[in-house]
């Protein structure tokens, strides 16, 4: 999973994360610690949950101070209790004070995440649907956010407006209130090859005319559940089944219902546009 990783895009987010809390440098270290005390220090989870985000550690340290050592002591992924001890750090006391705020914002920010979306996961466990992101992610931070969700074993939605076609309801206002067999049509007519076409439908008039317009996923969007239901059987009933996403009001706990419905997506905004960040401390100490 980390090889999906697009470290060069990290290395840019980790500069201008340091270049935001350090600027000219560390005053307080500097002044106050020895420029040669040296220090160990140690993640430690102060609350159970998903780990995400060590592989983006040692940008940080390297880019502060590339004599800095690294050592993860449990992988992405891994679920953790309170006490875990997730990673250490050695090296000069000054650097790594100065790497201790941007190396946890990313650590507690992506594994809260993970953590979020695990808990997703684990209601809908059994029913066949999966958990899907979306485009609620915070500006610059899509790649590795979304890699926090596959992390807590969600499924990525696509990831920018380039590379799938989602045609909603403003689309359809926007070009003259045309039917949504006519804009499926229109997509279908000049998508690349290999890119998806879905339809919001909000209502099951709206699923009968992207069933008819073949589209090849079909969004219920704000539907209650027992129209959703209605709504995947007419789908799954006709000629060339569409897959089905269902999006709106979800949470923790109206996922299972949703799940039960025979969706076989349901997308989650909450996971990356509110996520809490996990309570993760590093703890240090001298060496």
């Amino acid at each position: 999973m980390e090889k999906q990783l697009d470290f060069d895009q990290i290395e840019i987010l980790v500069r201008l994360a340091i270049q935001e809390d350090i600027g000219s440098g560390d005053l307080t270290s500097e002044l106050v610690v020895p420029p040669e005390a040296r220090a160990h220090g140690v993640f430690v989870a102060k609350q159970e949950g998903v780990i995400a985000g060590l592989p983006v550690l040692p940008i940080v340290f390297s880019a502060i101070d590339c004599s800095l050592v690294f050592n993860p002591l449990v992988p992405d992924g891994a679920e953790v209790t309170v006490g875990t001890r997730l990673a250490e750090v050695t090296g000069s006391a000054v650097s790594i004070l100065s790497s201790e705020r941007v190396s946890l914002n990313f650590l507690q920010r992506l594994s809260g995440i993970a953590t979020l979306t695990a808990r997703y996961v684990k209601k809908i466990r059994g029913t066949g649907a999966k958990v899907y992101d979306t485009r609620k992610t915070t500006p610059g931070w899509r790649q590795i956010e979304k890699y926090s969700v596959r992390v807590g074993g969600g499924t990525n939605h696509r990831m920018g407006l380039y590379d799938q076609v989602l045609i909603k309801d403003n689309h359809l206002e926007l070009s003259g209130h045309q039917p949504i067999t006519e804009a499926v049509r229109r997509a279908q007519a000049g998508r690349p090859a290999g890119v998806l076409i879905e339809v919001e439908a909000e209502t099951i008039a709206h699923v009968e005319e992207a069933i008819a317009a073949g589209a090849d996923i079909i969004m219920l969007d704000n539907m209650p559940v027992e129209m959703m239901r209605n709504a995947v059987e007419m789908i799954r009933a006709s000629d060339k089944p569409a897959s089905i996403e269902a999006s709106g009001n979800v949470s923790l706990g109206t996922v299972e219902a949703i799940a039960q419905t025979g969706v076989d997506y349901i997308s989650v905004g909450e996971l990356t546009h509110s996520a809490d960040s996990l309570d993760i401390a590093l703890d240090l100490y001298p060496a």
